[in-house]
Order: C-alpha cells, then structure tokens, then sequence
C-alpha cells in the first residue's frame, strides 16, 4: 500500500477527489474527473480516494464535505475546494500548477 506522502510528494501537480461511493453526485463527478484527466493527459495526476475507506486520512486532513478536491505539489496543499465542481473550473486550477 502506498503511503499518502508518497503520492502527493511529487513534482507534477496531484488533483485529489475525495469521495462517498454511495453519494448521487459520485456518477457525475466521475465524467467531470474523466474530462480533466483527457485534458490534462501526463502534466498532472488525478486520483479519487473513497471516505469511507479512508477515515484516518479523512480525519487527518479535515475533510468534511462529498466531494472535496485538493490540489498537492511538491507535498505542499495549493488549493482545495469542497463541493462539485465542473470540468473547466478544476482544469484551470490544476493547469496554474503546472
């Protein structure tokens, strides 16, 4: 398993989705994350990480709503933003990262 630090510590930028499998948005989300990673293609990785199989994370990190983005380079928290978001909106955030 790999450790949280391990994948944020990175050069390119990392968008994080945290997300509720059994939430109504997750379907929608999922297209919108499907958007920003064709977008985005190898400048940037995107990933989703399931709250409810993450609550020493989701603790550790204070999230508390569904969805919550994050935005890491270098380890280092840039942005982060909860509630859905389109495509366009999370592109542009993570391509100032870049």
């Amino acid at each position: 398993m790999t450790k949280f630090g391990d994948l944020i510590n990175v050069e390119m930028p990392v968008l994080i989705d945290f997300y509720a499998q059994w939430s109504e948005e997750e379907e929608e989300t999922g297209v919108v994350l499907n958007d920003v990673v064709a977008a985005l293609g190898d400048k940037a990785k995107v990933m989703k990480i399931d709250i409810a199989k993450n609550e020493t994370l989701v603790n550790a990190l204070k999230v508390k709503a569904n969805p919550t983005f994050l935005i890491y380079k270098n380890g280092e928290l840039k942005w982060r933003q909860s509630g859905e978001q389109d495509a366009n909106t999370l592109i542009a955030m993570v391509q100032q990262y870049v």
